[in-house]
């Protein structure tokens, strides 16, 4: 997304906004300059389906880009979305003339503030314009990254448990812990994230579905999807391997490679799945088409067979990135994990035949060279663990030193910002399992 035009919404905004004091909504001279902001917002739209105007820890924001300057519109935009109780504004590919006009006149009556906003621009026609209201504080509480990943294990856990039951799992709880994660994923896209790295050997299954999910989400925000869609993939990742849970664990299990026939037997799993979120009530198709479709490939080579030649949701080659990256970061009795840096190398060869080039690309541009949890080396012999990417910029980056030049383990991890100019301090990735670092345990 250009930087230019991302200003020109943001000044198109505040300038249609600041008329309203002099003139009704219904004035050719409000409709000139909303028309103008219809302009601005098409060149965003080539490049993303939505695109996101909101306030992070006092700082305005357009998608991936941070406003800190105290120009006149950024100040006036920033303070008008906190007065208004709102996290964000979303706009959708297909806003037009009247639905910014009726959001502005309403927006600017100024009789409706956080959750009510919402109702009323639906009551009104208002269908590519989302506002998004500031969390309450027990919603806040509720929406700590790591009492969301919490969850999503135990509603993984409890869908398992029922599969293998024979009993057709309930819906709610998943979808209300994805709808979380996606919120999560919107506002602070790289936290989740840090969480997958967490790796379960005695319950793969239930953490792999959680971090499928959790990847899949930073695949869509990469991509910019708007946050419907997001939870339709989110619910996709946590549902992808549910045909495995009908299936002999001692193949799912094997240590050692798998027979012709035990491979058959797996490759049945995408429709088996797909069998049983029919069944649950209130799955959309497009999570239906994760689930079949998750091992398709990109070039459609993959299984299964019988499903090759469907049209399939885009969402399905977001879920199967996901997918092989947490499989290959992920350690196994037949394999050793990559480090994400080497298995962000493996993925780029795998674009164009298994994996979508284009999504893939987003996502590394998304994660930057050192994703958040790697373990890396600076120019000063120092170990580091990056702990948090820039949204704006991934080369912005802060690193916990965890050892220092001369290979020593800290008693308290040293806290650094390297900007981007700075980003060539860091010398090469070091393997945690080599320096006996589990990386989650920096980020509770």
């Amino acid at each position: 997304m250009q930087l230019d035009h991302v200003k020109k919404v943001l000044l198109g905004f505040s300038g249609a906004y600041k008329s309203l004091r002099l003139y009704p909504v219904e004035h050719p001279a409000i409709e000139r300059q909303v028309q103008n902001l219809v302009n601005d917002f098409r060149p965003l739209f080539t490049q993303k389906p939505a695109v996101k105007v909101g306030v992070l820890e006092g700082t305005l924001f357009c998608d991936n880009h941070l406003f800190v300057t105290d120009e006149p519109h950024v100040t006036e935009l920033r303070n008008l979305l906190q007065r208004s109780g709102l996290e964000g504004i979303e706009f959708s590919n297909g806003v037009g003339l009247a639905e910014l006009r009726t959001f502005l006149g309403i927006f600017h009556q100024g009789r409706l503030a956080g959750k009510a906003l919402q109702p009323a621009l639906q009551k009104q026609g208002v269908r590519h314009i989302r506002v998004i209201p500031l969390p309450d504080e027990e919603d806040e509480e509720a929406e700590k990254p790591h009492a969301i990943y919490r969850r999503a294990l135990k509603v993984v856990s409890q869908i398992f448990k029922d599969v293998r039951l024979g009993k057709i799992p309930e819906t709610k709880e998943a979808l209300e812990v994805v709808q979380s994660m996606a919120k999560t994923t919107l506002s602070d896209p790289h936290a989740l994230v840090a969480l997958s790295l967490l790796k379960d050997y005695d319950n793969y299954t239930f953490t792999h579905s959680v971090n499928v999910s959790v990847i899949s989400l930073a695949v869509g925000r990469a991509c910019g999807l708007p946050e419907e869609k997001l939870q339709m993939l989110g619910l996709g990742g946590l549902l992808h391997d549910l045909g495995k849970l009908i299936i002999d664990r001692e193949i799912i299990n094997k240590p050692g490679r798998l027979t012709a026939e035990e491979f058959e037997t797996i490759k049945q799993h995408p429709t088996s799945g797909a069998d049983i979120a029919k069944k649950m009530e209130g799955v959309p198709d497009e999570v239906i088409d994760i689930i079949l479709a998750h091992h398709l490939r990109y070039d459609r080579q993959g299984y299964p067979a019988d499903a090759r030649g469907r049209r399939v949701s885009i969402l399905a080659d977001m879920a199967a990135i996901a997918d092989t990256y947490d499989a290959m970061t992920t350690l196994r009795s037949y394999q050793q994990p990559m480090t994400p840096k080497a298995a962000i190398q493996r993925l780029r060869e795998l674009a164009g035949t298994a994996l979508h080039p284009k999504l893939l690309e987003h996502l590394i541009d998304f994660l930057g060279e050192y994703p958040v949890g790697s373990l890396v080396r600076l120019d000063s012999n120092e170990i580091a663990l990056v702990t948090k990417v820039g949204i704006d910029n991934p080369e912005n980056i802060e690193v916990k030193i965890l050892f220092d030049s001369g290979g020593t383990r800290m008693n308290e991890p040293l806290d650094i910002q390297l900007s981007a100019e700075e980003a060539g301090r860091i010398v090469a990735e070091v393997d945690p399992f080599i320096k006996g670092i589990n990386p989650t345990d920096y980020f509770k």
